[in-house]
């Protein structure tokens, strides 16, 4: 019932449901893309070159690989990255809010100025120069990104537990003699964390361009196809061979933009602002 009563609410915006449609088809495209794809990404012999045509829909690259095929194994890439990356800075932003929050004092201020300190860092430089060091690898660009992204949440959460840790009922679970951990897991966790859910939707989209930029410089990792490598190998020849950029720089900008306005649309359904309303 509640879902249903969810449900209800997000599709009032209209823009928000088309993009949950738009994000379905796109990991239905990731999960499916070794059958629906008509070709091996990495397969040669191919004409190179070809403008997209009733064999090749969005054509092939210089080495005569299918373009569509490469586009439908980086959607596995860009959703892999984005989604894993917002879950390591979603568990570290709330851990990080939930224990300044509830602890305040010196605990808290040292934790928001760790906090402020990483926000104020340029992400993408910085993650540029650590992956440099390290070293190519999905593994290593997940971790890294989201490492870079949990201020955000962290701030967020600490913001729910300032809130919620003197109210009525967290004060009757203190005179019950529950122990700390257990009031801010069963008690203030979970009217804090649907905030830091739609902040972490947002990070989905952050992570994916950030790792398209990181694998348009070449850093991104050398054995799996992305969006971003596909628009690096395109940007030499984008004047005689256009769709090798179009293609993945479309599908890149949609699911982008779907993530973002679905994030709209979870905030519109938990702010109790606009509840009221």
């Amino acid at each position: 019932m509640r879902f249903y009563q969810f449900w209800l609410r997000f599709r009032k915006n209209r823009a928000a449901e088309i993009s949950f449609y738009c994000i379905l088809v796109f990991v239905s495209l990731a999960l499916l893309a070794p059958w629906l794809s008509p070709y091996d990404p990495f397969a040669l012999g191919q004409r190179p070159f070809l403008p997209p045509q009733s064999g090749h829909l969005m054509g092939t690259d210089d080495l005569g690989r299918d373009t569509l095929s490469r586009v439908l194994y980086g959607t596995r890439v860009s959703l892999m990255v984005g989604v894993l990356a917002a879950a390591t800075s979603l568990i570290i932003g709330t851990a990080v809010g939930s224990v300044s929050g509830y602890s305040g004092g010196f605990v808290d201020e040292l934790l928001m100025r760790a906090t402020e300190y990483v926000l104020v860092i340029p992400r993408f430089f910085l993650a540029l120069l650590i992956v440099a060091m390290m070293g190519t690898g999905i593994t290593k660009i997940v971790l890294v990104i989201g490492f870079l992204d949990w201020p955000e949440i962290a701030r967020v959460v600490r913001a729910q537990f300032l809130t919620f840790k003197e109210r009525e009922f967290v004060l009757a679970a203190r005179a019950m003699g529950l122990k700390n951990w257990e009031i801010i897991f069963t008690e203030i966790l979970p009217n804090a964390i649907p905030p830091a859910i739609v902040v972490g939707s947002f990070l989905v989209a952050r992570a994916i361009l950030l790792e398209a930029g990181l694998s348009f410089l070449g850093l991104g990792d050398p054995e799996l196809i992305s969006w971003g490598m596909l628009l690096s190998d395109a940007q030499e020849r984008i004047w005689f061979s256009m769709w090798l950029a179009i293609f993945p720089g479309l599908a890149m900008s949609l699911l982008v933009l779907s993530i973002n306005l679905f994030g709209d649309g979870i905030n519109d359904v938990l702010n109790p602002r606009l509840k009221e309303k």
